[in-house]
């Protein structure tokens, strides 16, 4: 499976800003959706941001007007600019890609589902 590498998290005060970034490794041929969701510890993983491969995107109610998502597509990159952030956006972010087609093992592969390793962001008030 292609590889999702995520980086950018981090602590931070409350009403700063954090940058999240997430490649797919290898050769992509496309990539439907790519998205970022967020876990809290004993909370369910909840969406946070997506993004089409034709620029349509989806926020969770809690970060609109905050949180920003948006997608290089020729790198096969999406990244989430955090703005205001605060306490309650404390989580685990994981990256997430939807209906992605890559060479494997110099064959064609899909994968309908695919998870970054996850990246903290911490919020101190």
């Amino acid at each position: 499976q292609v590889p999702l590498v995520e980086s950018g998290g981090g602590l931070v005060q409350a009403g700063g800003s954090l940058r999240l970034s997430c490649a797919a490794s290898g050769t992509i041929f496309s990539i439907n959706a790519m998205g970022w969701y967020r876990q809290a510890p004993g909370k369910q993983r909840e969406l946070v941001a997506l993004i089409t491969s034709g620029g349509r995107t989806n926020y969770a109610d809690s970060v609109k007007g905050r949180f920003t998502i948006s997608r290089d597509n020729a790198n096969n990159t999406v990244y989430l600019q955090m703005n205001s952030l605060k306490p309650e956006d404390t989580a685990v972010y994981y990256c997430n890609a939807e209906g992605m087609a890559y060479r494997y093992n110099g064959r064609y592969s899909y994968s309908s589902n695919s998870w970054g390793q996850g990246t903290q962001v911490t919020v101190s008030s």
